[in-house]
């Protein structure tokens, strides 16, 4: 046989035994999710059945959408009211510490947290809310009552709070890619919404801000400790509470779908999680 004929032959052979040898598939990302209830979409349907009952967790938290759209193998803590400190204390009997789901194999993992620290949040939203019904809607009396309280808490006792949290993480999971998501604005920067939102109008910009130092606490936390801050300051905006249904990422108090008010609902968790696959390169 001539010598070319032959390499021909043999580099033809080689050719269809490689196209015969199917492709190893990628090994799936291991995920572990952690954090609170926007990390959990609490209220959102249906519920997660593997979540303990009080965590209030939802399959379609963008947890699950980040896993369903990378292929990622998700482990999922995430557990409505948590704090900073059940990263590494029990929340409720036979829920452990979210940082022992991690381990030296976790890939990725990413997280809400902070927002329910020393109540901050929570109780600003509840207390202008008290205060803007009593004044049907007119003035500022939460900033008039309140001042800089909530922001000194946030920057005193949240912000040291959520350097430790991340740095339990670190600990846990040396080899991860760590993301932690800025809150997704609950209100407009003004004007707001009374019949949806009971905040009087002077004090929807007082509550914003306060969220934006909740945020600035979180990226200034992820920066201390070389975690990717995933920032919604400029995507959410326009999809706040006060939107029509359908361009809205948080529900509002009232006239909304979510039995659990003031919380991303199925359309937000969607964009979180796809901001999240962006910013962290998970595509």
């Amino acid at each position: 046989m001539p010598r070319r004929l032959s390499a021909a032959l043999a580099a033809a052979t080689a050719a269809a035994t490689f196209a015969a040898v199917p492709a190893q598939a990628a090994t799936p990302l291991d995920y572990v999710a952690l954090g609170d209830s926007y990390s959990a979409a609490s209220g959102v349907l249906p519920p997660d059945p593997t979540a303990p009952p009080l965590c209030l967790r939802s399959s379609l938290n963008y947890p699950h959408d980040i896993a369903k759209a990378t292929g990622a193998h998700l482990t999922d803590v995430t557990c409505g009211a948590a704090e900073t400190r059940h990263f590494t204390t029990s929340q409720y009997p036979g829920v452990p510490p979210q940082v022992d789901a991690l381990s030296a194999d976790t890939d990725v993992t990413t997280m809400t947290i902070g927002g329910n620290d020393s109540g901050v949040f929570i109780s600003a939203i509840l207390a202008c809310g008290v205060a803007g019904i009593a004044s049907l809607g007119q003035g500022s009396p939460c900033h008039d009552l309140y001042g800089s309280s909530f922001e000194d808490t946030i920057r005193t006792k949240t912000y040291p709070s959520l350097v430790s949290a991340l740095q339990a993480v670190r600990a846990k999971a040396p080899h991860a890619e760590v993301g932690i998501l800025g809150y997704p604005w609950i209100l407009p920067a003004t004007g707001g919404c009374f019949d949806k939102m009971p905040v009087a109008t002077g004090d929807v910009p007082y509550l914003r801000g306060i969220q934006a130092t909740l945020n600035d606490a979180i990226r200034r936390a992820a920066a201390a400790t070389g975690v990717t801050y995933v920032d919604f300051s400029s995507a959410s905006n326009g999809h706040d509470a006060c939107q029509a249904a359908g361009v809205r990422w948080i529900e509002p108090v009232l006239q909304g779908t979510n039995p659990v008010v003031v919380h991303p609902n199925a359309l937000g968790e969607a964009q979180m999680a796809a901001r999240t696959i962006a910013v962290l390169g998970l595509g």
